[in-house]
């Protein structure tokens, strides 16, 4: 059995391999910065038909992953 495909990935000469929403253009720095800004998961997902509440979570996954792992290094 396959795991399922990622929700992010970073694909270079896309948005200059910056992590983005998998098959968009859409980086996970630009979703954080629309929930950061006031924007609810609806209004996001009214804007970006692209996006699914899935990839909404994965965004928020990945952003909590990489600051655990950016204060376990600055720990060490």
């Amino acid at each position: 059995m396959s795991s399922p495909p990622p929700l992010i990935t970073c694909t270079p000469g896309v948005r200059s391999g910056k992590p983005c929403v998998a098959g968009t253009r859409i980086t996970v720095s630009d979703v954080l910065e629309y929930l950061a800004s006031g924007m609810n998961q609806d209004e996001i997902l009214s804007d970006f038909p692209d996006l699914s509440p899935e990839h909404i979570q994965a965004v928020l996954r990945y952003a909590a992953d990489r600051e655990k792992r950016l204060s376990e290094l600055n720990v060490a």
